[in-house]
């Protein structure tokens, strides 16, 4: 899938994908040369065409499947994630998606909420110093491009209830049993 169009300041994009295989199904992984820049559930077919038709319409550049090694790092990691060998992410991770209130929200998410741990909607607000904004945190969730890598799964309603998610509910259950926040699955 190829894509050109000048970007603003008349340069082209480079864009690069790869669909990898995890303990959660397929995941599209999507790199520019400033980092990983985007995480698609439930890639096959169908949903990885429409992320990648999106995607080349956002930056207006080429898309290519793993041309240059730029998925290598997230690669590993996420491998290293769900085989329970890595507990934090150390990627470049490109924003340019994300701005505002979300990216904020995001930042906070990834540098302030570890491995294993979880936080409310409402507490994620007044981190960032919006206490009355637990539904416009829930927003932010679902519009994350960059899924586990920021761990949008760990963010919970205050009562106990395990909120939404973008992947699917069962998909945040995965990997809330991953990181030991909840017991594995009996079947």
């Amino acid at each position: 899938m190829k894509r050109e169009k000048a970007g603003t300041d008349g340069a082209t994009a480079r864009v690069e994908w790869s669909v990898v295989p995890s303990g959660i199904g397929p995941l599209l992984l999507v790199a520019t040369d400033r980092g990983l820049v985007s995480v698609v559930f439930h890639a096959d077919g169908r949903v990885r065409d429409g992320a990648l038709e999106r995607l080349g319409a956002a930056f207006g550049g080429e898309l290519v499947e793993d041309a240059s090694g730029w998925l290598a790092e997230p690669i590993r990691q996420l491998r290293a994630y769900f085989d329970g060998s890595l507990k934090t992410f150390d990627v470049k991770l490109d924003w340019s998606l994300v701005t505002g209130f979300n990216r904020r929200v995001l930042r906070e998410l990834a540098d302030g909420v570890p491995y294993g741990a979880v936080v409310g909607y409402g507490d994620l607000a007044r981190r960032v110093g919006e206490p009355g904004a637990a539904q416009a945190v829930g927003a932010a969730m679902g519009a994350n491009p960059l899924p586990v890598v920021v761990p949008c799964h760990r963010v919970v309603e205050r009562d106990g209830g395990i909120g939404g998610f973008g992947g699917g509910l069962e998909t945040k259950r995965r990997l809330l049993a991953l990181e030991g926040v909840l017991p594995e699955p009996l079947f």
